[in-house]
């Protein structure tokens, strides 16, 4: 695509318990592979080895917000829970830049395509919640049109999850990208590129999802991460 992603903001370190390198690591890589912005969002608690939720509360705090000329940006990758609530709290994600919710099959339950997308929308309606993180897996069927329309009107965006199309292994979820994405076209919901890296080898690794997108031929302007300016904006980074 013409335009490239410039901030990489679904990563993991050392913290999550299943993730192999550091936040300068993956920082240094950032920097290598010409990225402006990193995001590092540990798993939350409920992820079997992952940090307490005191590592969302003092990190942004102890880490520099500039490592190798990268900027750093805070969040997590929240847990979805059966009520529709989050493991990580919305007073413990106070001071985070940004939340994303995603099912997980440790924290979650599948109860069918209807109470699925009604946990979800009402997990997005947090206003720290910004993201959702690979809605293709199918083993947790959503209701693609009323999730997209949901997270437009809410000022949520949906993942086209790099990692998921390099290893393909999720129930349907080619297929289910292709259809959500269709539906974020139609009814201009945005939607982030991550990479979900868990090495740095991964970090700003976005060749499979950006050519998926350019085979469709996806409205860039869509795209909240392929500007650093754009996805500042989007989580109101500059207001805080």
């Amino acid at each position: 695509m013409k335009n490239k992603i410039e901030v990489d903001i679904h990563t993991h370190t050392l913290l999550s318990g299943h993730a192999y390198g550091t936040v300068r690591e993956n920082a240094l890589a950032a920097k290598e592979i010409g990225l402006k912005g990193l995001g590092i969002s540990e798993h939350a608690p409920g992820i079997p080895g992952t940090c307490d939720a005191m590592v969302f509360r003092n990190m942004p705090h102890s880490v520099p917000r500039d490592l190798y000329g990268v900027n750093i940006y805070f969040g997590v990758e929240n847990n979805l829970l059966n009520d529709g609530t989050m493991t990580l709290t919305p007073k413990q994600m106070e001071r985070l830049d940004y939340g994303i919710v995603g099912i997980h099959g440790f924290c979650y339950e599948d109860e069918g395509i209807e109470k699925n997308t009604d946990n979800l929308i009402k997990a997005i309606s947090d206003p720290k919640t910004f993201f959702i993180s690979h809605p293709d897996d199918g083993t947790w069927p959503l209701d693609y049109e009323r999730l997209v329309k949901a997270a437009r009107k809410l000022g949520v965006a949906l993942e086209l999850n790099n990692s998921h199309i390099v290893n393909p292994w999720r129930k349907n979820s080619i297929e289910n990208m292709h259809t959500y994405l269709k539906l974020c076209m139609e009814h201009k919901t945005n939607i982030f590129v991550g990479s979900d890296a868990h090495d740095p080898s991964r970090v700003g690794r976005f060749e499979e999802a950006l050519a998926m997108l350019e085979e469709m031929g996806f409205d860039e302007d869509l795209i909240v991460n392929n500007s650093e300016e754009k996805f500042r904006e989007f989580i109101r980074y500059n207001k805080k």
